[in-house]
């Protein structure tokens, strides 16, 4: 059975936190219908506010200390990648984006991203598209066509008097799944294994004579 690696990057600052209510949510919509079509899912994730001192002294010194070394190398690693933010000043997290520049502008580069933002109003829901959208797309992601915003309407309620949450949760991972399905051109190719000498050369052998 083929395995999906996902990394959920979840940037809320409270505890408890809808950031990462909906981040789980995702992740746990995302699991089913890797699961469904046959994969065997490894989610990990990470709370962005707990690297925050981390991110900070990477700026600061050039190095990412071990634990923040870590979280990137798992994204590097991932197939693909969930990333929930909450609004500030009608955009992502100043947390969430540092997180991203200190990423390899390259570690993105092919894999399948599924979007989703908390906000107090409705009116922040336009983050998805004019700010989170274009950064994955500069990251070179392919993106699910569906990203997730969740108001305080949407907690507590089966209908927010538009499209029901857990419906633009289920639609949302269907499409990042789908990403998921087949070769995976974001994924790090296996390093290539070093053969002993007498193997190659039987290799070579059996393959018959080079002139």
């Amino acid at each position: 059975m083929e395995t999906r690696r996902i990394t959920v990057l979840s940037a809320g600052l409270g505890v408890p936190s809808s950031t990462r209510l909906l981040a789980d949510q995702l992740a746990a919509a995302a699991t089913r219908e890797l699961t469904a079509a046959g994969y065997e899912v490894t989610m990990d994730v990470v709370e962005l506010r707990e690297l925050a001192v981390d991110i900070a002294n990477n700026f600061v010194t050039g190095f990412a200390p071990p634990r923040l070394a870590e979280v990137i190398a798992a994204v590097e690693a991932s197939d693909g990648i969930i990333a929930v933010s909450p609004v500030f000043s009608a955009s992502y997290s100043g947390l969430f984006k540092s997180f991203i520049d200190v990423l390899d502008p390259k570690s993105l580069d092919g894999k399948a991203a599924l979007l989703g933002a908390t906000g107090g109003t409705d009116r922040h829901q336009m983050v998805l598209d004019h700010a989170m959208r274009p950064l994955f797309s500069y990251l070179r992601t392919r993106t699910a066509a569906t990203a997730v915003f969740a108001g305080p309407q949407d907690w507590g309620s089966t209908d927010d008097g538009g499209t029901p949450l857990s419906v633009r949760i289920e639609r949302a991972a269907t499409e990042f799944s789908s990403l998921l399905e087949g070769d995976q051109p974001g994924r790090k190719p296996a390093l290539l294994e070093s053969l002993p000498f007498e193997q190659l050369l039987a290799g070579i052998s059996a393959g018959g004579n080079a002139n």
